[in-house]
């Protein structure tokens, strides 16, 4: 993650914590889960369709098939509800597992996202089933690695770079409460990146998470 969003994350957190007693009556939540988000292969210009050029090959022309997003990703985030139906949140995903990117070159790719987002729950909050819908903005950062021969039978993961990306995000969820405080949470998410484009196939990614979480304050 950028230094702004390891600074965020934890500041907001605290924020939501530390409104706990104070906003008992409205309800603080906290979750995680998994799940997955997918996009397609991008192309280079000058390679065959879905195939991306690999500039540390040293061979001119080198292209190699290139990847799709998808994997396990696990969620984590938090809800303050300011009143029985609006509030604000913040939620990280990211894939659990570094996947292969340009494996001729031994380079892997992690990605993950990261938004801050306004919250509307239609219905009372006590109800056992509670619809979400958020939207907001955040962040999308593509982690790469380089694999590394370690011995003569282990290899090892080096950072090499990141690529920092603006995003626009919205989802639809629902809270099913199984006990009084305790709940699951399906949801659907879109990330709509900007230039994403230069890794993946499409700007837009579509993420489906389940998680569980706690409610605080739940009346």
């Amino acid at each position: 993650m950028s230094k702004l969003t390891i600074r965020t994350i934890p500041l907001l957190a605290l924020l939501l914590l530390a409104g706990v007693k104070q906003a008992s009556a409205q309800g603080v939540s906290a979750y995680f889960g998994l799940g997955s988000a997918f996009d397609s292969a991008a192309t280079s210009s000058g390679c065959a369709p879905q195939q991306l050029f690999d500039p540390f090959t040293g061979v001119s022309g080198t292209c190699e098939t290139a990847p799709t997003m998808g994997g396990v990703f696990g969620v984590f985030g938090a809800d303050f509800m300011i009143n029985p139906h609006l509030g604000v949140n913040g939620e990280y995903s990211f894939r659990f597992a570094q996947a292969d990117y340009l494996p001729a070159a031994s380079l892997k790719v992690r990605p993950g996202f990261y938004d801050f987002n306004a919250v509307y729950q239609p219905t009372a909050s006590d109800k056992r089933v509670v619809p979400v819908l958020e939207g907001g903005i955040g962040g999308a950062k593509l982690s790469f690695y380089v694999s590394q021969q370690a011995g003569s039978i282990f290899t090892q993961s080096q950072f090499f770079t990141s690529s920092n990306h603006f995003q626009v995000h919205g989802g639809v969820g629902v809270k099913l409460y199984v006990k009084s405080d305790i709940f699951i949470k399906p949801q659907f998410d879109i990330h709509y990146v900007p230039n994403l484009t230069d890794q993946y196939g499409r700007n837009t990614v579509p993420e489906f998470t389940i998680s569980i979480g706690y409610t605080f304050g739940r009346q």
